[in-house]
């Protein structure tokens, strides 16, 4: 069984999916700089598929596997953390 995105939304720190399987996901923004920074206006303009979610203006794929995994931007190397 594929999960897919059913529905998104956003709040003022979390983007949250609403599954196939019923269950919800939050994930915070601060992992998704582009969407982070992006206006509402671009925010709303997603595309889900059968595997995750696209924003063509702001060039950013999330996969639900990804997701769900807890996988933020994989484009950005880690920042190492203060000590």
């Amino acid at each position: 069984m594929t999960i897919s995105p059913k529905a998104v939304r956003f709040d003022d720190h979390s983007l949250w999916v609403d599954l196939s399987d019923g269950r919800v996901i939050a994930v915070p923004l601060a992992w998704f700089p582009r969407l982070l920074n992006a206006t509402t206006q671009e925010r709303e303009q997603v595309e889900l598929s059968p595997f995750g979610l696209h924003w063509e203006a702001l060039d950013e794929d999330l996969s639900v596997a990804g997701l769900l995994a807890g996988r933020g931007d994989m484009t950005h190397p880690a920042q190492p953390r203060a000590a």
